[in-house]
């Protein structure tokens, strides 16, 4: 297996390690959009993540990799697998990635009918598609900003739902595919549909780093690591420990984690003071703020909590104003500085 550059080697971009982490230990957040110069180490750190996430628990025969504490019913009706005799036998499994490539067709994304099983044996088998593999996971779009328009469509009704419906050549099948949306892209390259820009909880702007200090450390560590990846593996692996240690624990805390009325009230304020739509912000905020406060360690959210997470839940929900020519990110500061 290819090795990976440690998530926790990564210098900088503080903002993108954070958002990540936060949806590692809340899938709840809704997934995070990662805008950026090239080579801005975006797509290695999400696979840095994946390689240090805790291992799930999935049924043994599964395609969908089911969560055996599920009740009945919660996989697919095709499953059988997740059909058997209670408790159901299950083994640890690495947290799914899965890539989806922008030259994906429609039948790889979301599964076809298993043409070899169909000429072999007569038999209408559905082959399950990377929604499915995504399912319990994340699902990683590179350069989604440049997803076709199709793709689009199909994962804004997977998003919404978190149940993946596929009828064609004879086959009616469903399946849940509940996954991280994780998306990385180049502005320069072309905007994202406001409609999947929206399915992200988090948005994070990442850039080259612009001191000297940094730089020769992010090229001492790349090359340190491409030279000899086992070594310098080995080297970061009490750091990687730590940070899934700090991801598991979060997990456990964040049930227990309080949430104050005083801070409902100010995300609120907040979001009615930039003019966000909807309330999808407020409730951004709000579970990102928990996130941060069991990554911390902490058991109630506080307001440092709140202008932490603040703008990357807010920075892509802003309408635009023509007479304001601010960044996004500058306007939510100035609002809660008026807060």
């Amino acid at each position: 297996m290819r090795s990976v550059f440690p998530f926790s080697a990564i210098v900088g971009q503080e903002d993108m390690k954070l958002a990540l982490l936060m949806a590692a230990t809340d899938p709840g957040i809704g997934g995070v959009m990662v805008f950026g110069d090239r080579g801005t180490g975006k797509s290695t750190a999400v696979r840095g993540l994946a390689a240090l996430l805790p291992p799930i628990e999935a049924v043994v025969g599964c395609a969908y990799h089911g969560d055996p504490q599920a009740p009945p019913g919660a996989c697919s009706p095709e499953c059988r697998a997740c059909a058997g005799p209670r408790p159901l036998r299950s083994e640890p499994m690495r947290t799914p990635v899965v890539d989806l490539p922008l030259g994906a067709t429609e039948d790889r994304v979301v599964g076809a009918l298993d043409l070899e099983q169909a000429l072999a044996k007569g038999e209408r088998r559905f082959e399950p598609g990377l929604l499915a593999r995504a399912h319990r996971g994340f699902l990683y779009i590179d350069e989604v900003n440049l997803l076709e328009d199709h793709l689009v469509d199909l994962l804004l009704d997977v998003a919404a739902s978190g149940e993946n419906v596929v009828e064609r050549e004879g086959l009616s099948v469903q399946h849940p595919a509940r996954f991280v949306l994780i998306g990385s892209g180049n502005p320069e390259e072309g905007e994202l549909r406001p409609q999947l820009l929206d399915r992200f909880g988090l948005s994070v702007d990442v850039k080259t780093p612009e001191t000297l200090k940094e730089r020769v450390e992010v090229v001492r560590r790349r090359d340190a690591f491409d030279r000899d990846p086992q070594a310098y593996l080995a080297q970061q692996a009490r750091d990687e420990a730590a940070v899934c240690a700090r991801i598991v624990s979060a997990r456990a805390r964040l049930a227990s984690v309080e949430t104050p009325d005083a801070a409902l009230e100010w995300a609120s304020r907040l979001c009615m003071a930039i003019g966000s739509d909807g309330l999808r912000g407020e409730l951004t905020v709000i579970r990102s703020a928990r996130a941060v406060a069991a990554l911390d360690g902490e058991t109630v959210v506080s307001e440092k909590h709140l202008r932490r997470v603040a703008p990357m839940a807010l920075r892509h929900r802003l309408r635009r104003n023509p007479l304001d020519e601010s960044g996004s990110t500058t306007r939510i500061e100035r609002a809660m500085a008026e807060l």
